[in-house]
């Protein structure tokens, strides 16, 4: 949302972003690039204060385009008397919302009257909501982008910071340690790694409910003093420069940004076989894939990486020149552009 935010001509259009709970980064982000940010102050599943808020701040502004991301803000712009008449509204899907209750799938597709288009950033997530219920033609698939940039960190400055020296092999995770990441696959694999591969770490930096959990399988098994447990880091895609391999083993993803980042970063890259991880990596070509919940075969996987690293190179050389051929951010900004003219164009009567 801010790349887009931040992307779109200042000559053409008048951005403003409203949050429905709360600021951070990305708030200070978007005013460092002169635009205005709101916060609502969300407190409630369903805040009746954040509802007047909402709809006053865009009664005010009096949009043609109001774009909206995930679930609350797709749910609260689409609310009768919440967004201006004549306004086009877009909400945006990011991942294969298989946690996603009854009831909520139920009011997705209650408010699709009231949605203009929806955008989606993978085919597996544009296939999701099709199946849930939205109409294939209200569905937009532009995918994720990253900006080209290298990261803040040497590959030994990096390690310094994570406590690991220059000759240990790197395995890497970045992301919310929650359990649709399968991060308990990873810690099985590493278990039986370290017994092939000598002077071999794992470094999980992100925070989450399965912390615990990780670190005491980690214990059970015998290799905790070998895994690294970075927690939340603002640093995080530039931590990535000290990985040997980025390993993603989620059991459902939308388009993963931090497989994009390693990737785009040229790390060889190891993910399970689901849909949206085959988008961007093509089997021995742009990295390796694995069946969903298979140990053995991430260790296969990651030990082949480890051990050859001319294949390491060209893999990871070929997923940087994919991420920066087709997951350019002027590309994202463009078909976004592209969308809200042609909305903005067809007033709703």
């Amino acid at each position: 949302m801010t790349l887009l935010a931040t992307g779109l001509p200042k000559e053409e259009f008048d951005v403003r972003v409203i949050a429905l709970h709360r600021g951070g980064h990305f708030a200070e982000q978007l005013k460092s690039s002169d635009i205005p940010v709101e916060i609502l102050g969300k407190r409630l599943r369903f805040d009746p204060l954040a509802f007047v808020r909402l709809r006053k701040s865009l009664a005010a502004f009096r949009p043609h385009v109001v774009q909206s991301f995930l679930f609350a803000a797709n749910s609260y712009v689409r609310l009768p008397g919440i967004a201006p008449r004549g306004c086009r509204i877009v909400v945006s899907e990011r991942c294969v919302d298989s946690w996603k209750s009854g009831w909520q799938l139920q009011l997705d597709r209650r408010l699709v009257s009231r949605t203009d288009a929806m955008t989606v950033n993978s085919a597996s997530v544009a296939e999701f909501y099709a199946e849930a219920g939205v109409p294939r033609s209200l569905i937009h698939t532009i995918p994720n982008a990253i900006p080209v940039s290298s990261s803040e960190y040497s590959r030994d400055e990096a390690r310094a910071i994570l406590g690991l020296q220059s000759h240990h092999k790197i395995v890497g995770f970045v992301g919310r340690l929650a359990e649709q990441k399968r991060l308990q696959d990873v810690v099985w694999a590493f278990q039986l790694l370290h017994q092939v591969v000598d002077d071999v770490r794992l470094v999980l930096v992100g925070d989450g409910p399965e912390r615990d959990a990780l670190a005491e399988l980690a214990t059970s098994f015998g290799c905790r003093q070998w895994v690294v447990f970075a927690g939340h880091r603002e640093d995080a895609s530039s931590l990535m420069s000290a990985f040997d391999v980025f390993v993603l083993a989620s059991s459902f993803e939308g388009m993963s940004n931090s497989l994009m980042e390693a990737m785009s970063l040229g790390i060889p890259c190891v993910a399970s076989h689901i849909p949206p991880n085959q988008e961007l990596i093509h089997h021995e070509k742009t990295g390796l894939l694995c069946p969903t919940g298979s140990s053995p075969d991430l260790t296969k996987a990651l030990a082949r990486i480890l051990n050859d690293p001319e294949f390491a190179r060209r893999i990871g050389d070929a997923g940087q020149d994919l991420i920066q051929r087709d997951h350019a951010v002027p590309a994202m900004v463009e078909a976004y552009r592209r969308l809200y003219r042609t909305l903005a164009s067809d007033t709703r009567s």
